[in-house]
């Protein structure tokens, strides 16, 4: 008698024939793409210690108190399977003292990760994620940046009806306000309420919001706003980040309801989703953490990141993603400011996404530097133009042939283009 045949784990499945050939190009893309940028790949180990996610995803979370794979080790210590990747990254941040680097330090990752939750289309037990994390500064350019990152891959792989969410969940002391608030206004209809969201009004409220439930719903149409308890600052930083985002041309829908389900979540949050996934529509979005690294031990360092399901981008893309895909090649125009205000980033960070939709590699500075800093950036990276943008004049410098000219800013992507044509 033979042995019955043996399948995968469920939850779990093999990557064959054109499956491994769509995902080789969806790398090779977001290696362009976030290379292109300035980030740098890095990998993290399979499995971490178990505290890391306890400590940094938040023991309220669904992650931490449903969802993780955990077991001990020989020598009896709790290790865990990582659930995502952005406590393991800011763990690696501290302890290879990358904090010391120039800021910020933009890195990047495609891994696979491990959750355990109900299988569906598009969702495993075992699943792949390309992310993003930029470490190191508190300049809302940052975090626009990152949305624009996500967003340029989202549509370079084809992903039908991708719409974009964002919030702010403001800084950690408004947030605390705040929950306050929105307790008060639980525990006023704790009858209506599902009893997992009961249980959880202490330790985290904010997930009411996620709650499908009907009574929960009902509850929620009319609780405070975060939006509305930011403070000057937060707010600040929310209206300069949807700025960028509006000169970069990338449409967004403001959605109080955002909170994201984990913990370490500050500022600025967003997710983007596709109609074509159903009911389960997230594709891939994340947020600030400005408090993450110092729960590890490192200084304080704030944060931004996402991350993105690559089974779910490949399920929505309306296009193969194999073919041949360009290489990340040396800085072609670095993008400086001369002088300081939003309308100026504005313009320098308009100019950046126009020089990427044009095919060039461009990058600027994201640490709030003086000129001088910029420019020994500019260096540092090898650009060949460097575009110091001052209104709607900009002075270009060719660093590699010499000399500069001094011209309009909407016309500085066509003269790169034009240089680099003549090389």
């Amino acid at each position: 008698m033979s042995e019955p045949k043996l399948k995968a784990p469920r939850g779990t499945y093999d990557v064959l024939g054109e499956q491994a050939l769509a995902r080789t190009a969806l790398e090779a893309r977001a290696r362009s793409i976030l290379e292109g940028a300035g980030y740098e790949r890095i990998e993290t180990p399979t499995f971490e210690a178990t505290e890391l996610f306890q400590r940094g995803v938040g023991e309220s979370t669904d992650i931490v108190r449903k969802e993780m794979f955990t077991f001990e080790d020989g020598a009896g210590r709790s290790l865990t399977l990582r659930p995502e990747g952005t406590a393991p990254v800011c763990r690696a941040y501290v302890e290879h003292g990358m904090h010391k680097r120039r800021q910020p330090v933009k890195l990047w990752y495609l891994s696979s990760f491990f959750r355990h939750e109900r299988a569906q289309a598009g969702r495993y037990r075992q699943f792949w994620q390309v992310g993003a994390e930029a470490l190191g500064s508190e300049d809302p350019a940052l975090d626009a940046e990152s949305i624009v990152l996500l967003a340029t891959l989202l549509a370079e792989m084809g992903v039908r009806n991708a719409r974009l969410r964002l919030s702010s969940l403001g800084s950690a002391e408004s947030r605390s306000e705040y929950r306050e608030r929105l307790k008060t206004h639980l525990r006023a209809s704790e009858e209506s309420l599902s009893a997992e969201v009961r249980a959880r009004i202490d330790l985290n409220p904010l997930r009411a919001f996620d709650s499908e439930h009907a009574g929960t719903a009902r509850v929620m149409r009319d609780a405070p706003r975060l939006l509305e308890h930011l403070s000057a600052e937060d707010a600040e930083h929310f209206a300069q980040v949807r700025g960028l985002l509006d000169a970069a041309k990338v449409s967004y829908e403001v959605d109080s309801t955002l909170v994201r389900g984990i913990d370490y979540y500050t500022r600025t949050v967003f997710e983007f989703t596709s109609d074509a996934l159903g009911a389960q529509s997230g594709v891939g979005g994340g947020g600030r953490y400005d408090g993450l690294v110092e729960q590890f031990g490192g200084p304080p360092t704030p944060g931004i990141g996402w991350a993105a399901g690559i089974e779910r981008i490949l399920l929505a893309g309306e296009r193969s993603a194999a073919g041949n895909q360009p290489a990340s090649g040396p800085v072609e125009l670095f993008v400086a400011i001369d002088g300081s205000g939003a309308e100026l980033t504005r313009l320098a960070f308009g100019l950046l996404g126009e020089a990427r939709s044009a095919g060039l590699t461009a990058q600027m500075d994201l640490g709030g530097r003086s000129l001088k800093g910029q420019l020994g950036h500019a260096n540092a990276l090898g650009a060949h133009y460097v575009a110091i943008v001052g209104g709607e004049e900009a002075v270009l410098r060719d660093t590699q042939r010499g000399g500069q000219e001094r011209i309009a800013t909407d016309t500085v992507v066509h003269a790169v283009l034009r240089g680099l044509h003549d090389l």
